[in-house]
């Protein structure tokens, strides 16, 4: 009996795609989608404020430029209206689509609360842009642009070419001008059907996104969920992101050997910090079997450098701890395990968590750790005699228990000088001093993976309670 093996064609490359009738959701914004039909919406909003001072700030040609911005960018003017068929992206006419921009007058005093509640307020994506703005004015020569974007339209990435292009527009328009923008070789559109035809259909077993929900499903299998970390208060059953942070550095020597360890063990900087994560979640919720996430940042083609769109989506990392023999059988597991992760990228958080055993209600992952690299190029030019500096908005939302938003830093000869960044949690579930405890774990864990320990994995998980009372002489 002949047998057939079936071959998956080599994908075209990412290239202007002819319009469908119909353009669903790229696999990124899925998850995005289902928490505001979920009602949490607001949890995903991207808030970002600058404050522009030195010259005199024309309003009305920093109005214009941001729809300059919405006509270039189609992310910015695209609703996400559910059909019976599931939710699509609609892209409205560039030449309608209109920022809603508020112009307010306002006191240095009160600005972060004020930016807190525009920042707050939930976009109806099946109706709404997914964008708004506010201009609080503090003086002619002073005042704060406030920019809030449902993160199924933006990610991390897409805030540099946002802020590049609004600067070039203000130029032009100050100029009594329109803005020459560079062509964008593809668009967000262009992506979203690209990705759908590289990964097929899920009626199709053979197709790269049914393999790849298949290998996600067959690792998931039979992990422990949720995971019972030491919460101060019950999770209620309404979602509350409210949230608070602590800052994190570790110095240059610390990272200097980390790196050196990371060298000796064939791994990378970003997976002995994942190997610490799991430790550390591992001893907090006192089980040897966690499920902890990262993130990949889905801009692996140069021609999607430029776009303001969602790209970057959740990959998972099982670590088993108890399948490790010591502490350089772990790091080897991690390496193994988040290679592998990132070899299967494309699975929608909702749709896996349909195709998994469990409660529907439990998250697919409580702990995430994401690690990014400085920009070691120069900053961006800003117009004559304007200065732009970031503004704090006064917002903390913390989606899931544990997070960790690092970036590791290094001068202009490439030597390291640290890693930074913030933790989160959500102060629903955490009193301080609990969110305290768990970054001074991870921080031991750290220290004790860049010293080179290599023994075992035990003691660190469960270690012994120091015994009471005076000793016996013997």
């Amino acid at each position: 009996m002949a047998e057939f093996l079936h071959v998956v064609a080599e994908p075209e490359p990412l290239r202007r795609m002819p319009r469908s009738p119909r353009i669903p959701l790229a696999p990124a914004q899925e998850r995005m989608w289902a928490a505001a039909a979920a009602g949490r919406s607001a949890d995903w909003n991207v808030a970002r404020a600058f404050r522009i001072r030195g010259a005199v700030v024309n309003t009305a040609a920093l109005r214009a430029a941001l729809d300059d911005v919405v006509r270039r960018h189609a992310p910015l003017r695209t609703c996400y209206p559910g059909t019976a068929d599931g939710p699509i992206q609609m892209v409205m006419d560039a030449d309608v689509a209109r920022v809603d921009v508020e112009v307010v007058d306002s006191f240095p005093g009160e600005l972060t609360e004020r930016i807190a509640e525009f920042a707050s307020r939930a976009f109806d994506l099946a109706s709404e842009l997914p964008i708004r703005a506010r201009i609080c004015r503090l003086g002619s020569r002073d005042v704060v642009l406030a920019l809030v974007v449902h993160h199924i339209s933006l990610d991390g990435q897409s805030i540099p070419p946002l802020m590049r292009d609004l600067v070039t527009a203000y130029l032009a328009r100050t100029a009594g001008q329109a803005p020459a923008f560079a062509p964008l070789p593809v668009d967000y559109i262009d992506y979203t059907l690209w990705k759908h035809e590289y990964l097929g259909a899920y009626d199709d077993p053979c197709s790269r996104a049914s393999t790849q929900l298949r290998y996600w499903a067959n690792n998931l299998v039979g992990r422990p969920t949720p995971l019972e970390l030491p919460y101060d208060r019950p999770r209620s059953a309404r979602s509350d992101a409210a949230g608070d942070i602590i800052q994190v550095r570790f110095d240059a020597t610390l990272h200097q050997a980390l790196l050196a360890r990371a060298r000796q063990a064939g791994a990378s900087l970003f997976m002995l910090l994942q190997t610490a994560f799991a430790l550390s979640v591992a001893a907090f919720a006192k089980s040897p079997d966690v499920t902890v996430a990262t993130a990949v940042s889905g801009r692996d083609d140069p021609q999607l450098a430029d776009l303001v769109g969602n790209f970057a989506d959740d990959v998972l990392l099982r670590i088993r701890v108890d399948r490790a023999a010591d502490m350089s059988d772990l790091i080897a597991q991690v390496r193994r395990v988040a290679l592998a992760a990132f070899a299967h990228p494309d699975t929608p958080n909702p749709r896996l968590r349909r195709s998994l055993p469990q409660d529907p209600g439990h998250p697919l992952f409580q702990a995430t750790l994401i690690l990014q690299r400085a920009d070691a190029a120069p900053p961006a030019p800003t117009p004559a005699g304007i200065s732009i500096t970031d503004f704090p908005t006064g917002v903390v939302r913390a989606k899931h228990d544990l997070e960790f938003g690092l970036t590791e830093n290094y001068d202009h000869t490439g030597a390291p000088t640290g890693i930074t960044g913030p933790f989160l949690y959500p102060t629903a579930r955490f009193d301080r001093a609990t969110a305290a405890r768990f970054v001074e774990t991870f921080g031991t864990m750290v220290e004790l993976v860049a010293s080179g320990y290599t023994g075992p994995l035990a003691p660190l998980l469960f270690p012994e309670p120091r015994r009471r009372g005076r000793r016996r002489n013997r």
